[in-house]
């Protein structure tokens, strides 16, 4: 098959396709299906400005926090990946000699604390846990190695 033929193919294909779409008609859905799509495409959260009635309810959510999480929450949801296995040379959990070895490293428990926020070696700043406190950071330090601050 010459090139001139194989060009002359692809075009022909392509007004074909084209010829398709352009007098297709829409599908019609149903209720249901139309709620489906909305729900898939609805925006996930909104922006509110300062003085908007969307924004008062906005800090009434937010004042109602129960309190740092504890530091098994933290380190069940954030730390397990790494902690549990050594992951990278990650300390594990309840691994005392490992864990001293990191507070003398450090210093001291704030310093220790210190790394762990700001990150350190292969531990990205926080670990994955980018909205923990200081606190849960400290709450999740001492529930992995049971150094006390």
């Amino acid at each position: 098959m010459s090139r001139v033929t194989q060009i002359r193919t692809l075009i022909a294909l392509i007004g074909g396709l084209f010829s398709i779409l352009a007098f297709a008609k829409p599908v019609e859905l149903d209720e249901i299906s139309r709620k489906e799509v909305a729900e898939r495409i609805a925006p996930v959260s909104s922006v509110c400005k300062e003085g908007e009635e969307c924004a008062a309810n906005a800090s009434a959510v937010a004042s109602t926090s129960s309190g740092p999480r504890s530091g098994e929450q933290i380190f069940n949801q954030f730390c397990t990946a790494c902690h549990t296995t050594g992951l990278l040379g990650a300390p594990k959990k309840d691994d005392k000699a490992a864990w001293e070895t990191k507070l003398s490293a450090a210093g001291d428990f704030s310093k220790l604390l210190g790394n762990a926020i700001s990150g350190i070696g292969s531990m990205p700043p926080k670990g994955t846990c980018m909205d923990c406190s200081d606190e849960e950071m400290s709450n999740a330090i001492e529930f992995m190695s049971g150094l006390k601050p």
